[in-house]
């Protein structure tokens, strides 16, 4: 039997107002009263390796040549102490019942789909992710427990500069998306769920290897008036089969498990540290959000299996080599996939100007930030029109300058006070020979 949902709540031991998780810290603290409570001990975490000059999740993204995006994956940034998942016991997990699985209530967003765990004594809000009124679901849903938390670093203050920035560096966004963010409007911190998968690979593959080599031919051209032969190098491509085999571990390649957000957004803040992330604790969460998963683990299975493919294939042109590469066709084996639940800090913000709903979302632990592009008509048209400004004055002289030179420049008649006055056979002096060039 799935277990029933536990509904949690930290009361101040002060004066009994609900507490809440303290970004940075691993402390929760009462809003009103200030008073602060440790988080009580779990499992002990991986150890952190944040490097200085950024998150050390950088070195960690490896392009997909497939599709460009970047995939994250490294064995030496996992966290150790969370567990791995046999994929094919979640998979049983995920349609049946079993240890892992929770019933979770939910509130439903009717515009954009999020689903977002809440307590029984909820019974409306806003979505965090677009702004519309939600309500609690009649029902309850059945879920694969979350494994891992990775703890909010930022708190709302300095998401909110984070936001402030993008959008101050944005080119022709209204000046009133940014003056409504800098008013203050709260933002959600949502955890996030995210699928990851580790999986062992052996592609057999095979295609054709291209080598360039370049051949010398004759053709006619003119030359200073005169038609000749002239020699010219013209590339060609020497094809011949090949076949081969490649092998890579993957390493808790990164599913986005929901669909309320494009996954263009959540790829985009990218990098995670997972070596920060600890034991699933639900005292994380106080005074968050959660959302639940929408993306079923097989359907991540299937992402994942596709990000995978599309850095085998690059695997594969590395292997081949030479200066062209065509792959016939690859044939890979899949082998000790396993996968986490786990929960990533995000703060959302949903900001709706002349009509239209923005939807930003910032990275809790690294402030990077994605969103809806937002564009101003009056400053594109403003900048059209000096631009247009700019190539007529630019024309204009142009124009001017010509004409000056051809009027100015020449020789003047001979009655001319400042001109070109021939020599006379009276004086010889040195001013009857004397040219004036006017103009320079």
């Amino acid at each position: 039997m799935p277990t029933p949902r536990t509904e949690y709540r930290y009361p101040c031991e002060s004066c009994g107002a609900s507490l809440r998780f303290t970004p940075g810290q691993t402390v929760l603290t009462c809003e009103y009263c200030g008073h602060t409570q440790n988080i009580s001990p779990g499992a002990a975490r991986a150890p952190g390796r944040q490097e200085t000059g950024g998150s050390a999740g950088e070195a960690v993204l490896l392009p997909e040549p497939r599709t460009g995006r970047a995939l994250q994956w490294d064995a030496a940034h996992k966290s150790p102490e969370l567990t791995e998942i046999p994929l094919e016991k979640g998979l049983r997990l995920d349609q049946a019942s079993g240890d892992f699985v929770e019933d979770v209530q939910t509130l439903s967003c009717p515009n954009c789909g999020a689903k977002i765990d809440i307590e029984s004594r909820v019974q409306a809000t806003l979505c965090p992710f677009c702004a519309t009124p939600v309500v609690t679901d009649t029902g309850v849903t059945r879920q694969i427990k979350p494994q891992g938390i990775l703890p909010f670093v930022l708190d709302e203050a300095k998401a909110r500069k984070a936001l402030e920035d993008w959008l101050g560096s944005l080119w022709f966004a209204p000046n009133g998306v940014l003056q409504y963010a800098r008013r203050g409007r709260a933002m959600s911190g949502v955890y996030s769920p995210f699928w990851t998968f580790d999986a062992a690979t052996v592609s057999d593959y095979s295609g054709q290897r291209g080598d360039y080599y370049y051949e010398t031919r004759y053709v006619t051209r003119e030359v200073n008036g005169r038609m000749q032969q002239v020699a010219e190098q013209v590339r060609r491509v020497r094809w011949r089969p090949v076949s081969g085999r490649v092998a890579r571990d993957f390493n808790d390649v990164l599913v986005l498990a929901a669909t309320s957000l494009p996954r263009g957004y959540t790829d985009g803040l990218a990098p995670w540290d997972l070596s920060q992330l600890r034991s699933y604790n639900p005292e994380y969460i106080a005074g968050f959000l959660a959302e639940g998963y929408t993306v079923a683990l097989a359907d991540g299975h299937t992402i994942a299996r596709d990000q995978m493919e599309g850095v085998i294939t690059g695997d594969v042109r590395r292997d081949i080599g030479g200066d062209e590469q065509m792959i016939s066709g690859i044939q890979t084996q899949y082998s000790a996939e396993t996968f986490k639940h786990i929960l990533l800090p995000i703060w959302t913000a949903a900001y709706k100007y002349n009509g239209k709903s923005y939807r930003f979302v910032v990275n809790g632990q690294t402030g990077r930030v994605q969103g809806e592009r937002p564009w101003s008509v009056w400053k594109i048209a403003f900048a059209v029109l000096l631009v247009l400004a700019a190539i007529a004055a630019f024309m204009y002289f142009q124009q001017a300058g010509s004409g000056s030179y051809g009027s100015d420049v020449g020789y003047s008649s001979p009655s001319s006070s400042s001109g070109y006055r021939y020599p006379d056979d009276s004086g010889g002096g040195s001013s009857g020979g004397d040219y004036v060039i006017r103009g320079y």
